[in-house]
């Protein structure tokens, strides 16, 4: 029996250091703040977790109670990449997380690709998830010039897509990147800022990250969200090929299985909400998350 014990310790402690290894996020990384009622924020595409930093300031500070797990996807803005399915890794990841931290059902704040995260969250895992708040994303990308475009087209556009961006060389990339983002905020500062994240992030992961919010259709599926949900849209970078009440119309038409959603559409505000229209923003999520 002296010789079993020590046996068993090292047998013991060798499964608890796999099994507190195997409960640490690869998909992501994270960065806490604050104290009091959890808050999860998921950037977008290529994005960093410093995209949050004001919106932490304003919802995480020294009097709002609150505490923001703010995530960067591996693979983006310089955290290093993984291999397989990135967002479906990530989501069950995230999943555990919350179940391991003890988190109960945090609200969850997603943007762009984090927000097509925050409804996989709801879908899949409702016993994790408390109130959902998406910013400027869509249940189906793929479907915003098409609404009646089936799975297997939408499977072919992600397919033709990657293959003509995996076409592309450095140099072809990284201007295409340039005049994305061009686009997706007001200030030249913000737009170099996101700009030097995507030349941050790892081109493979990116290319498959964009081909799965393309391939993906949760139109019918946001029937199954059971959380409060907000939706904060914009429409001011797409005036010139729609009005604002068409543009507004597509987010009502996306989010029809789920028609307790709030949905706010931003006056001026171009894709990266937070830096064009921080207030209108912050004002809108304290209203809903309180």
């Amino acid at each position: 029996m002296k010789k079993t014990i020590p046996a068993l310790t090292l047998l013991a402690s060798a499964l608890l250091t796999g099994a507190a290894h195997a409960a640490t996020p690869t998909a992501f990384t994270v960065d806490v703040t604050g104290q009091g009622r959890p808050l999860i924020l998921i950037p977008g595409l290529a994005s960093s977790g410093e995209v949050w930093q004001g919106t932490v300031a304003r919802l995480c500070g020294p009097q709002a109670a609150r505490q923001c797990h703010v995530l960067t996807l591996a693979g983006f803005a310089g955290v290093a990449p993984i291999e397989g399915d990135l967002l479906a890794q990530a989501e069950q990841q995230l999943a555990d997380y919350i179940s391991t931290k003890k988190l109960g059902q945090p609200a969850i704040i997603g943007h762009s690709l984090g927000g097509f995260l925050a409804l996989k969250m709801a879908i899949d895992h409702p016993a994790q998830t408390g109130k959902l708040v998406i910013v400027d994303s869509l249940p189906a990308l793929g479907a915003t010039q098409l609404p009646s475009i089936t799975r297997p087209q939408l499977q072919a556009m992600s397919t033709q897509m990657q293959s003509a961006m995996r076409a592309q060389d450095a140099a072809s990339s990284s201007a295409s990147q340039r005049r994305a983002v061009t686009g997706m905020a007001s200030a030249p500062a913000d737009v170099e800022r996101i700009f030097g994240w995507g030349q941050r992030s790892d081109r493979e992961t990116v290319i498959k990250a964009m081909g799965t919010l393309l391939a993906n259709d949760l139109r019918q599926d946001v029937a199954r969200i059971s959380s409060p949900t907000l939706v904060l849209g914009t429409w001011i970078a797409y005036k010139d090929y729609a009005p604002r009440a068409a543009i507004e119309q597509t987010f009502r038409n996306q989010y029809a299985q789920l028609p307790e959603a709030r949905i706010e559409i931003a006056d001026t505000a171009r894709h990266f909400i937070m830096y064009d229209q921080p207030d209108w923003m912050f004002g809108r999520i304290e209203q809903f998350l309180n």
